[in-house]
């Protein structure tokens, strides 16, 4: 039997072996590798790291509230860097257990979050790793923890490039790359072991004018690139920036309607409410400052005035186009009305609490169609209506409600506010003018019976007017989507805007107004003569309200969409096809854009158009129709493979046997002209230089190349070893070369060439199995 006492002695001297092992352990551990003492290292990825959090902080705050994160973090980092200078050569055992218990509860604190915001996770992600880099800088000792330190700091500059949607960005990327320039010399240098030890040094390890100049380059063909980058599409997965969830208070019936500028907080329908500034009901007013008058149930076009501009929200998109508001069915003589918007007539929706996607009602067409996603951020204030690209079918909203009238208008609980943001993904019909025009001009009684009802007072005199236009085009016109782009195109060129427009008359008609009195109007008031001109024919029509694409920045990739980009136009139905929106307004396209216009190269189209602008008509026109025409090849070729790939193993066999000659000629063509390059490139060389050059070529061929830290004689030497055979010419070119470098010396030039021009000729005549035979035994 064993003795207890012996037992446990034993036990105590395993378990005293067992932890000086450990200790062991980790003292191999801690001089694996010796401290960093490079403290302008230390203090500049550190200076990174502060500018990744605050980059992060001053992103956050174009989508979300300010975090704050920065005011806490950046001096607890700092001093973390400082005590893990202090402490490099200590192994802080305690230090260490410490900061793992707190990267265990921050990121427990980050899961129970990524349940809590489901919406966007990008915010939790961000001050998980700024925590993460907080706790780890209390423990810097080697290099490879500064190393995961600028990992970490290029993480948060690149959350913050996500975020952000405005310049303020632009600064903090340049200070981040213009440390990065000088850490990564640092590092390199440290690797060396010649990294200055303290700050007074670092002038003589960093030349600034050098290091200025890589920043420089770097930005400029950063910024280049950026800009001409194509815009490919993207959100391919489901995941998309939504704001926290807004709980609302109360009954959701969809048909309130709230503009800050001119109806009072409660239900519009009723018809009451007016603003500080006019009437939206009728009669004369001024227009509201700030907020765009046409976005309510009844739309007042006797107000006079202007916006005063400011950006109102900012929107990224696959695609550019109109942000459609809402529509409007009852023309008033005056203005615009909704008709249907009664708790009958609104649809309310309720999504899932597990999701954020509102799966909405739309047509269906037989038109070809492509998918949109956009992301909207509210910069301003705004009404209660949604913008989005029609026709909407996603909507990932904070609220569990949100409403759709017949119009197909998107309809909040709630205002939108400063700071939302939500994403749509529409269902956007493609603009077939031969399927358009040929459309059946039969209409269905839920179409008719809203969408042509003109003031009887009127209709005669309007659609005399309109017919007289339409018999001025050279060629009959038939087809009301024909008659709907004559009509507007009319409208633009005999027409004009008038900013002084005086206010009209009680029981004055607004249509009778623009056409016998003024020859003109406000914008918005052209778009409701074509559509009551549309209606006088039998064409239907209504006015639609919304925000133009905005303007595009190309370095952030949104469009910057202010409250003076608001207008309106007409949307015009087509049996089996669906409502098409027509602008008639001057200085606008008639058809707006949408997805029938790629915008892969969206921004370098814009800057060749800026550049056609300086040119003589002549030369412009032929570049635009070279770039046409190279345009419409590139589509044949891609609609042909399209076709071949589509036509069963026929199809499939033919598409592949084009791509294989298609790829076969380009190499050749691409071998002919590398060949000719390096022709030429060997003819402006001094003949030394060039025949150096060629036993390089040679050589490279063998599979012998030439590092750049290897003289052209240590080279030669090399390659003797490996080609024994042909070791003295090689020697002798690279002496003749070195020669001429540096002594000006230039010796028989002719017989070397001669002697290698016979050498290369006699391998190209060797079979290839011989050739590899030969360099196998050169390897050997």
């Amino acid at each position: 039997m064993a003795n207890p006492v012996s037992q446990r002695q034993g036990n105590w001297l395993n378990g005293k072996a067992l932890w000086a092992q450990m200790q062991r352990r980790l003292g191999d551990l801690d001089s694996s590798e010796p401290p960093e003492d490079s403290l302008p290292l230390r203090v500049l990825v550190q200076a990174m790291v502060i500018v990744g959090i605050i980059a992060v902080d001053v992103s956050a705050a174009d989508t979300t509230d300010a975090l704050g994160v920065s005011l806490w973090a950046v001096p607890m980092s700092a001093v973390g860097a400082a005590w893990s200078w202090s402490r490099r050569r200590s192994r802080n055992i305690p230090v260490k257990f410490c900061i793992a218990i707190a990267m265990l509860i921050a990121l427990a604190v980050f899961f129970v979050r990524l349940v809590a915001e489901r919406n966007d996770t990008r915010m939790a992600l961000a001050e998980l790793l700024i925590q993460l880099q907080v706790f780890h800088s209390f423990d810097l000792p080697r290099r490879k923890d500064l190393g995961y330190s600028i990992v970490i700091g290029l993480i948060l500059m690149g959350v913050a490039a996500t975020l952000s949607q405005t310049f303020w960005f632009a600064p903090l990327l340049i200070a981040f790359v213009a440390l990065g320039i000088p850490v990564l010399v640092l590092d390199y240098r440290s690797q060396l072991g010649v990294a200055p030890k303290t700050m007074r040094r670092i002038h003589q390890s960093l030349p600034l004018r050098p290091l200025a100049g890589v920043l420089g380059i770097t930005l400029a063909l950063g910024l280049v690139i950026f800009a001409f980058l194509p815009r490919l599409p993207g959100y391919q997965l489901r995941a998309f920036p939504v704001s926290a969830p807004i709980q609302f208070e109360g009954q959701f019936d969809g048909g309130t309607i709230i503009n800050p500028g001119y109806v009072r907080e409660g239900r519009a329908s009723t018809g009451s409410g007016t603003g500080a500034n006019g009437n939206v009901q009728g009669g004369p007013g001024e227009v509201d400052a700030d907020f765009y008058y046409g976005f309510n149930r009844q739309m007042n076009q006797n107000l006079r005035g202007s916006l005063t501009p400011k950006v109102v929200m900012r929107v990224r998109s696959q695609s550019e186009g109109f942000w459609r508001v809402m529509a409007f069915d009852r023309y008033t003589g005056q203005g615009w009305e909704v008709s249907r918007d009664g708790e009958n007539d609104v649809q309310v929706l309720e999504r899932s609490p597990w999701t954020y996607r509102q799966i909405l009602p739309w047509s269906v067409t037989l038109n070809q169609t492509r998918e949109v996603i956009q992301t909207f951020t509210v910069v301003a204030d705004l009404p209660n209506l949604v913008p989005a690209l029609y026709e909407a079918k996603e909507l990932y909203f904070p609220t569990r409600q949100i409403a759709i009238d017949p119009e197909g208008s998107l309809r909040s609980p709630i205002p939108l506010s400063e700071g939302l943001t939500y994403t749509v993904v529409s269902e956007v019909p493609f603009r077939d003018r031969t399927q358009l025009r040929n459309a059946p001009t039969v209409n269905p009684p839920t179409i008719t019976d809203y969408y042509l009802n003109v003031p009887a007072a009127i209709a005669p005199r309007i659609r005399q007017t309109a017919e007289e236009a339409l018999a001025k085009s050279p060629t009959p016109i038939t087809a009301p989507y024909e008659k709907a782009l004559y009509l507007a195109q009319y409208l633009k060129q005999n027409y004009r805007i008038l900013p002084d427009l005086p206010f009209l008359e009680e029981g004055e008609d607004l249509v009778e107004a623009f056409l016998y009195k003024y020859q003109g109007g406000y914008p918005d008031h052209f778009s409701t003569v074509l559509t009551v001109m549309l209606r006088s024919l039998g064409i239907p029509a209504r006015l639609v309200v919304g925000f133009g694409a905005g303007e595009f920045n190309p370095f952030t990739g949104y469009y910057v969409v202010r409250n003076t980009d608001a207008f309106a136009m007409t949307e015009v139905y087509f049996h089996k096809y669906g409502w098409f929106a027509f602008n008639p307004i001057p200085g606008g396209d008639v058809i707006p854009t949408s997805v029938e216009e790629s915008q892969v190269f969206a921004a370098l189209k814009k800057f060749w158009e800026w550049i056609a602008g300086w040119l003589p008509s002549p030369v412009s026109g032929f570049l635009n129709g070279l770039l046409e025409a190279i345009a419409q090849g590139f589509g044949w070729a891609m609609s042909t493979l399209t076709r071949w790939f589509t036509q069963g193993w026929v199809g499939l066999l033919t598409g592949l046997m084009g791509l294989t000659v298609a790829a076969f000629l380009g190499w050749l063509g691409w071998s002919g002209w590398t060949a000719w390059r390096d022709r030429r490139w060997l003819k402006s060389l001094a003949p030394a230089e060039a025949l150096y050059q060629e036993m390089l070529r040679w050589l490279a061929e063998q599979h012998i190349r030439k590092t750049p830290s290897d003289t052209p004689l240590e080279f030669a030497r090399t390659a003797q070893q490996q080609q024994p055979a042909h070791g003295e010419l090689i020697y002798q070119i690279a002496q003749s070369y070195v020669t001429w470098r540096y002594g000006g010396q230039v010796g028989d030039l002719s017989r070397l060439r001669q002697r290698l021009q016979r050498v290369r000729q006699e391998g190209r005549s060797l079979p290839a199995r011989l050739r590899g035979s030969s360099r196998r035994k050169v390897r050997s």
